[in-house]
């Protein structure tokens, strides 16, 4: 059986995020690490995000991380961040966020701009479960306990800290799977 294969997404450092959520993020790629899921993220080429600050701590865990890059060539901004880079030979803002989503069994989000809510949105089409830490400003704050639209295919399951988040997507990406696999 594969590694669960868990994203991060969150916000890039133009959105100012806090000291906080860069704490929230390492942590959250260590625990994923020490559960032995993979760790996908945006693999950015010019910026620090709170994804890559997941994935390096990752790294530093012995974890296995995946960078989805935009563009050709597998440069990175932090090149230690990924144990695998894909380039998807796909713009940034559009066709990245989609392959980057799609490679996911679930997502945590933690705060985010306009590229984060393009990769909910693209996982929620998909009935990927996305776990939303809700403590900072931004796009997994203002989805918190919602649904993204009236289907209402499912409620962004809310929580304070990263300890929580993984132990929630790891139990949705196997709820997601063994329905796949009935």
């Amino acid at each position: 059986m594969r590694n669960l294969q868990i994203g991060v997404i969150g916000s890039c450092s133009d959105l100012n995020y806090s000291q906080r959520s860069i704490q929230i993020a390492r942590s959250i790629g260590k625990n994923l690490a020490y559960t032995n899921c993979t760790l996908v993220f945006g693999a950015e080429k010019d910026s620090l995000s709170l994804s890559t600050e997941a994935a390096l701590s990752a790294r530093k865990n012995n974890g296995l991380t995946i960078g989805v890059t935009y563009d050709i060539g597998l440069e990175i901004f932090k090149p230690e961040s990924a144990s695998v880079v894909i380039a998807t030979g796909l713009v940034r803002g559009g066709g990245r966020e989609m392959v980057q989503s799609l490679s996911c069994d679930s997502i945590i989000a933690i705060a985010g701009g306009s590229g984060t809510l393009n990769e909910i949105c693209v996982a929620y089409q998909a009935g990927i479960p996305v776990v939303v830490i809700d403590q900072f400003p931004g796009w997994s704050a203002n989805l918190s306990g919602k649904y993204l639209d009236a289907r209402k295919r499912y409620r962004f399951r809310a929580v304070k800290s990263a300890r929580q988040a993984v132990a929630q997507a790891v139990k949705l990406a196997q709820v997601r799977i063994n329905k796949e696999n009935d």
